[in-house]
């Protein structure tokens, strides 16, 4: 069995003690963490070191954005920048082989933020991603995608009224290039065993969490024989219960 694994920490640094219980509840043996909002010399490795993963983490000057990878079992890094824009220095995108596939972490853009010009680059950062996506199914390469999309896929993924329907995370636009993601093949693993009640991954904070005024935005993607072989998936919603924890709770999926 191979447990994959996803979780915007929402500062690294801040979450190393909420990162070690979720590896010690659930042993991933690959997890992709996204928001760590340090650069890459500033990861807290040595907070980790005991653990038994190795790591690699795509930072970013001025402690925006950031991903990075954890692994119990051997990785091979392919990518640290998603292809197809030479001119992006957005941290958002790392991509391993291990255990017989290829595995990417996404932090893809929010969208709300700098206006029309903001949720252009969202849109062309989905184009990108589906365009390395379908190169990968177009070789019959078993290839999992994991990570905070962003993106509520319909209105179920959303508490009612939780966005306004302007918000970049339910647009058309956002949602249709979430779908060209399922269309070309890919399994949402969460959804796909949880067709009428897949749990939210985040909830704001204040009272958001208490009342479940959540959002499902963080997925994993899976190509169709990874799809075949996955047994369970879930959101370690106990983590998000914790004290000072990240609005984003983990997502995992089994996969035989």
């Amino acid at each position: 069995m191979t447990r994959l694994a996803t979780f915007n920490v929402n500062s690294i640094r801040r979450r190393v003690p909420h990162l070690r219980r979720f590896l010690a509840r659930h042993s991933p043996d690959l997890v992709f963490l996204q928001e760590l909002k340090c650069r890459t010399e500033e990861f807290p490795a040595l907070d980790l070191a005991d653990t038994g993963y190795e790591l690699r983490a795509v930072g970013q000057p001025g402690g925006r954005n950031g991903v990075a990878v954890l692994g119990r079992i051997p990785f091979e890094v392919t990518a640290e920048a998603l292809p197809g824009d030479a001119a992006d220095a957005q941290a958002r995108f790392v991509a391993v082989r291990a255990a017989g596939l290829e595995a990417a972490g996404i932090y893809l853009p929010n969208g709300n933020s700098g206006g029309e010009d903001g949720f252009a680059y969202k849109l062309r950062w989905m184009e990108r991603l589906a365009e390395w996506v379908q190169a990968r199914l177009d070789a019959d390469q078993p290839v999992a995608v994991l990570g905070d999309y962003n993106v509520c896929p319909t209105d179920a993924d959303l508490a009612p009224g939780a966005l306004p329907p302007t918000d970049a995370l339910v647009r058309p636009e956002s949602r249709a290039r979430f779908r060209r993601l399922l269309h070309a093949g890919m399994t949402d693993a969460l959804r796909a065993l949880h067709p009428r009640d897949a749990p939210y991954t985040y909830w704001d904070y204040g009272p958001a969490f208490e009342s479940n005024r959540g959002l499902r935005i963080d997925h994993l993607l899976l190509s169709p024989e990874l799809a075949e072989r996955l047994t369970d998936c879930g959101v370690d919603v106990a983590a998000r219960a914790e004290e000072q924890p990240s609005d984003h709770a983990p997502v995992w999926c089994d996969l035989r």
